[in-house]
């Protein structure tokens, strides 16, 4: 029985009952948006996990990808990054490896963390037969699905699932070019096969078995979106809307069994063109949770894209995107380290806040009040328990201590507030009347 096929039974499971906890919402309200499918809870029932709600009306959630490469393969240091994306506040993982032993590094990252795990079962499909035959363009299509069943046995709770490529899609993309190409990693292994083979996508024509696998172990279908932009000036085109078609057709597909979905959305976009995504995206897909990838909203500050990509996700939030995946500053450069890991998390992170606040101050905003608060009467106690990360802010004072202990050394003994709090809150409310 999955999340939905419950919620649509009336039935409130734990995973909701935290998730409403979490978001201080009525379980009720919960429920009845699992049932609709506005709101996502992915929880493979192979493996216990600390539920998560992503969806409408909560707060916007942050993913973290880690993984071996073909030049990096260290499982030591994706534990590390893992561990260190969950410290600081990523919500969930995506265990992403083509490099060395896929199963036992996914396994493993599964054995090692309590939250939501995704994966991309189309890149071992297409590993092993590089591996076997040479390219991917050899991918036997049984074996996609049989890894996505193996994958879904290991506990892997959403799964990015290339099943909206097809001929049509392709045809569009030729027709009108891009500056930027085709960046999707899966999108490209998939279309290759397709363009190699002269055949429709396997995972578009299966899909009815892709479902079967996926409601018997309740994994979150991620659709994947394969045709997203990989420069500004291919945003929104008509191979990305073609495949967004698609991808609504397909969620009503996956309603229909009962099966949870989120929608991913593009990479590369222009802040302008944010608003339009979502929009559209609700609409064609009726309001199912809405991935958002970094977004990359200016393509010429490699080094700092976590940066570019904290921009785009406070717009992405802004707008109502629900789940947003971390960019750091290795993107477009290298395999991310341990230290890109937190940069990038702690970027994204400060991104969807901004973009909640502006939904509802009130609501997402108790901790930025109470800083206000506790700003106000110097109380750095208080200043540092309502931060988002505490411990790097009181190292930054502690590193350049003020000569008196209420005030900092940016100031020091010139702080406004200190000198408001001495003069201006004292004077009598009646001598301004004068």
């Amino acid at each position: 029985m999955t999340q939905m096929l419950e919620a649509m039974r009336g039935n409130i499971t734990e995973a909701m009952k935290t998730v409403a906890a979490d978001e201080k919402l009525d379980p009720e309200y919960i429920r009845k948006m699992v049932a609709k499918g506005y709101i996502a809870i992915p929880d493979n029932n192979q493996r216990e996990t600390v539920a998560v709600g992503i969806g409408e009306n909560l707060r916007t959630k942050v993913n973290a990808t880690i993984g071996t490469s073909t030049d990096i393969n260290d499982l030591d240091m994706e534990l590390e990054k893992a561990k260190i994306a969950e410290e600081a506040g990523a919500d969930t993982l995506m265990e992403l490896s083509i490099g060395g032993d896929l199963d036992n590094i996914r396994r493993t990252v599964l054995k090692n963390t309590k939250k939501p795990v995704g994966s991309v079962p189309i890149y071992q499909t297409a590993v092993e037969a590089i591996e076997k035959d040479g390219s991917a363009i050899n991918m036997d299509p049984d074996d996609m699905l049989k890894n996505i069943e193996k994958q879904a046995k290991d506990g892997i709770d959403f799964m990015a699932i290339h099943c909206s490529v097809n001929r049509e899609t392709l045809k569009r993309l030729k027709r009108q070019g891009r500056n930027g190409g085709l960046v999707s990693r899966g999108g490209s292994f998939i279309s290759s096969w397709m363009v190699h083979n002269d055949c429709e996508n396997p995972l578009y024509e299966s899909y009815d078995q892709v479902l079967d696998i996926v409601e018997e172990y309740d994994v979150c279908l991620s659709m994947a979106n394969a045709m997203r932009a990989g420069a500004l000036t291919d945003s929104t085109d008509r191979a990305q809307i073609q495949e967004l078609i698609v991808l609504g057709e397909l969620v009503d597909r996956a309603r229909e069994r009962g099966v949870q979905t989120i929608v991913e959305g593009p990479g590369h976009i222009p802040i302008n063109e944010i608003e339009t995504n979502i929009n559209i995206q609700k609409k064609m897909c009726k309001n199912a949770p809405f991935y958002m990838l970094g977004p990359i909203v200016t393509d010429i500050a490699p080094a700092y894209d976590h940066i570019v990509s904290a921009i785009g996700a406070a717009q992405c939030a802004r707008y109502g995107a629900n789940f947003i995946c971390y960019v750091t500053p290795a993107e477009h450069l290298a395999l991310p380290g341990p230290e890109d890991v937190r940069e990038g998390v702690i970027a994204t992170r400060i991104g969807a806040h901004a973009g909640d606040l502006a939904i509802d101050l009130e609501r997402f905003g108790e901790d930025d009040i109470a800083m206000a608060h506790a700003r106000k009467s110097l109380n750095w106690t208080e200043q540092y328990e309502h931060a988002m990360w505490p411990a790097d802010a009181k190292a930054i004072r502690d590193k350049r201590p003020p000569e008196a202990d209420d005030t900092c050394t940016m100031c020091g003994n010139y702080c406004a507030i200190k000198i408001v709090n001495q003069w201006l809150d004292k004077a009598d409310k009646d001598a301004f009347d004068n």
